[in-house]
């Protein structure tokens, strides 16, 4: 719709009829070229004089012809409809990326947006980090990304979706000179007590949070002392001894002559992600991307796995048609 300075508004379809007239002058003929019938032509136009309060065209036996109203409203017609045309072609052509938020590009989750990128031809995907859900609902809300892949806690705002996307399973990092640092894998159990190092756990963060369900649960200390300078100035400060740490079994961890990465079993904590996006998002690769995360997700094992309450219901749900 275009609106003048009067509060009328005129309907692009009607101007753009008005323009084919002026051009071919028949009326049978601009129904060809609009893909509409000659009475949609008619009623086109009657809608647009009715809106505008003048008569913009006489019709004859040899075809349709301006009036003076009509030919002082013709270049600005012209005008809309070019405008309008060149919009849609900006469009049209603007070949854009699938925008895909991540908390960190070392995580799982990225192994799964390149898994889907090498089934789909010819897909573009842009991989963003941010710093977590609390960025990413905004940015989807917003349209500045597409997609998210992230713990959700809580209620999202009403035009956001998510699904079960990713389980990672938790490893304890500790350095080679540490009690349990030739140990095939660590019993929950055994860590009852224990005080692990994880600089990077932001207050009101999902994964803080996580891992404060995690610490309760198993009676685990963490040491959240800082700054977080790193991965690299992590994984060094358990190569000396100092700590122990969580990372997730796929994540890319630095390597460091001085550490060594156990899994955790009895039960095995996983961290759950999903794939959060704008329900009204009409991006090309993003229904694909929702359908392909749907068929892939990892099952949730609970007599193996541990996962806070809040995340067992959807990743069980997601689970049950592998079930049985």
């Amino acid at each position: 719709m275009v609106v003048d300075e009067a509060g009328t508004d005129l309907d692009l379809g009607t101007v753009r009829a008005f323009v084919a007239v002026t051009e071919d002058r028949y009326f049978g003929e601009v129904a060809a070229r609009l893909g509409i019938s000659q009475q949609a032509v008619s009623k086109r136009i009657a809608k647009l004089e009715a809106d505008l309060g003048v008569r913009l065209l006489v019709r004859s036996r040899n075809g349709a012809d301006l009036t003076e109203d009509g030919r002082a409203f013709l270049a600005h017609a012209r005008a809309l409809v070019g405008i309008a045309d060149q919009a849609l072609d900006a469009l049209r052509s603007r070949r854009r990326a699938l925008r895909v938020d991540v908390l960190d590009t070392r995580l799982s989750s990225v192994d799964l947006i390149r898994a889907f990128h090498q089934t789909v031809k010819d897909a573009d995907i842009e991989v963003i980090t941010s710093n977590g859900l609390r960025s990413a609902r905004r940015a989807l809300v917003h349209g500045s990304v597409d997609a998210a892949v992230a713990r959700v806690t809580g209620p999202l705002e009403d035009d956001l979706r998510h699904v079960p996307a990713c389980l990672e399973p938790l490893h304890l990092l500790v350095g080679r000179d540490h009690p349990l640092a030739d140990r095939r894998a660590v019993e929950m159990a055994q860590l009852s007590g224990s005080t692990v190092w994880m600089p990077g756990n932001v207050p009101g963060s999902e994964w803080a949070e996580f891992y404060c369900s995690l610490g309760a649960e198993f009676d685990i200390r963490l040491d959240t002392s800082g700054p977080d300078f790193g991965w690299e100035y992590y994984v060094e400060g358990i190569g000396s001894g100092e700590h122990i740490g969580f990372v997730g079994e796929r994540m890319r961890v630095p390597w460091h002559p001085r550490t060594v990465q156990i899994p955790i079993v009895d039960p095995a904590p996983a961290y759950p992600s999903s794939l959060v996006y704008h329900r009204q998002n009409r991006h090309p690769a993003l229904a694909p991307f929702i359908s392909f995360v749907v068929n892939n997700v990892p099952p949730f094992d609970p007599r193996r796995q541990w996962l806070p309450e809040p995340d067992r219901a959807a990743f069980a749900a997601a689970s049950a048609p592998r079930q049985g």
